[in-house]
């Protein structure tokens, strides 16, 4: 289900400070459940996803979604089969 338009998009209050401040250091969130805002284009922002900072590159392609969308914070399962060799008597 996606957030009412008359709401608005969803930003954290750390986020908002980035528009504010000068960008020296690199740009770090804990907020995977906010919007991308337009500000943040052509920049590199380092997002939280429970264990470590992944490193997202944000393009215009990717306004309006989540930081979380972008940042998996599971691992991928490749399920090999395993074949038992038999012994032929």
């Amino acid at each position: 289900m996606s957030r009412s338009k008359w709401k608005g998009l969803f930003l954290d209050k750390s986020i908002i400070q980035l528009n504010q401040k000068p960008q020296k250091k690199k740009l770090k969130t804990y907020s995977r459940s906010s919007s991308i805002p337009s500000f943040l284009i052509n920049k590199f922002v380092l997002v939280y996803d429970g264990k470590e900072f992944r490193k997202c590159y944000i393009n215009r392609e990717k306004i309006g979604y989540k930081f979380g969308e972008f940042s998996y914070s599971r691992k991928k399962n490749d399920v090999k089969k395993k074949f038992k060799k038999t012994k032929k008597k």
